[in-house]
């Protein structure tokens, strides 16, 4: 019999096959992407440690990052470094439905990768009971009224890294993501939620979006959060307005879409005038280096999501997948690893910019 979540989950992966006809590269793009991720894979299977992990000082966060890329490379569950590294993400899964290493106080966001990585895994379902765990978990994690933040609160619907600390929305789309994985729908309650506070993060005023930031500067994009008094990480401007940047608006745009709003949406388009605007892979815009593999993961999610071939900016159509391929290609060191010279959120390691790099160059196809 199946479980409500393999249910869900198989209802879920039939319509991701049927909606996704894979995208034509030009011959040279494809060339590069072979090649790229064909060393790509190299390199994470030969930095894994004894014990299967990758940069085991994050828990089962990089390695579940790591093996979610190589699983969507083609790799199967029981290749030995995949086998391995599922062994040692299950390794952290705990009473409370939690996927974290002990003490952790980025319970959301490990828990979230593992969902994202196990999901790929599960098409046996030997991890129904633990994803059915996580699910719970994660839900419960939410701030919502049980953390006694009503819909009036800057916190409603957000989630963070899994500690104490005020919502995200780096988070938030890492829970959507790990939601919309677990088979969530649209309709599901903890989506409607999370986009309630996906919406407040955006530079838009609507009806969706009447905090004191939302026409502060009003161009369609998205930072970091609106919750503890407001954050960008791209920055204020000297009116209090919170600096739109690139990570985030991709991360918000792709987070509405898998929450179901429509692409006439308001907040939507909105959000894409504002990535035609800016769009570049010369770096995170707004943020220059700083977390600019993030960015390119995010960006190719993203604008697979929202369906486009090619972006239009003043003068110019991008074809953003070769774009980004020859980016890539032109990045990728010689061992096969990607790194990032500026370190700033883990950027030096390259166990998590390769994984960054081989997820983005998924989403190509």
């Amino acid at each position: 019999m199946l479980t409500p979540v393999r249910a869900m989950l198989l209802v879920a992966m039939s319509l991701s096959a049927a909606s996704a006809p894979a995208a034509e590269l030009p011959p040279e793009a494809q060339k590069q992407y072979e090649a790229s991720v064909g060393k790509g894979i190299q390199f994470l299977a030969g930095s894994q440690a004894e014990d299967g992990s990758w940069t085991s000082q994050t828990g089962p966060a990089i390695t579940a990052l790591a093996t979610e890329a190589l699983l969507s490379h083609g790799r199967t569950p029981s290749d030995p470094v995949v086998s391995k590294a599922l062994k040692y993400i299950v390794g952290f899964a705990k009473p409370d439905g939690g996927i974290y290493l002990e003490g952790s106080n980025h319970r959301n966001y490990e828990t979230c990768l593992s969902v994202m990585c196990l999901t790929k895994a599960n098409k046996d379902g030997r991890y129904d009971k633990l994803l059915a765990g996580a699910d719970r978990f994660l839900k419960k994690l939410q701030w919502d009224g049980e953390e006694g933040h009503d819909t009036a609160s800057m916190y409603y619907g957000g989630a963070g890294y899994g500690g104490s600390e005020r919502p995200d929305l780096s988070n938030t789309s890492f829970l959507i993501d790990a939601l919309k994985e677990l088979g969530a729908g649209a309709d599901d309650p903890a989506m409607q939620r999370a986009l309630v506070f996906v919406s407040r993060c955006q530079n838009l005023e609507t009806e969706y979006n009447t905090t004191e930031f939302a026409a502060k500067i009003d161009d369609g994009g998205f930072y970091y959060t609106v919750a503890a008094g407001g954050q960008s990480k791209a920055g204020d401007t000297p009116e209090g307005g919170l600096r739109s940047y690139g990570s985030m608006t991709y991360a918000g745009l792709k987070s509405m879409i898998f929450a179901g709003v429509d692409k006439d949406d308001p907040r939507v388009k909105a959000a894409y005038d504002w990535i035609q605007k800016h769009y570049t892979l010369d770096e995170n815009p707004g943020m220059g280096a700083q977390g600019q593999f993030y960015y390119y993961q995010v960006f190719a999610k993203a604008l697979g999501a929202i369906g486009v071939d090619k972006v239009e900016t003043d003068g110019a159509a991008h074809d953003w997948r070769a774009e980004l391929v020859a980016k890539l290609a032109d990045a990728q060191r010689a061992d096969g690893a990607w790194v990032n010279p500026n370190d700033r959120w883990l950027e030096s390691d390259p166990n998590l910019v390769t994984a960054y790099c081989l997820m983005a160059l998924s989403h190509v196809r």
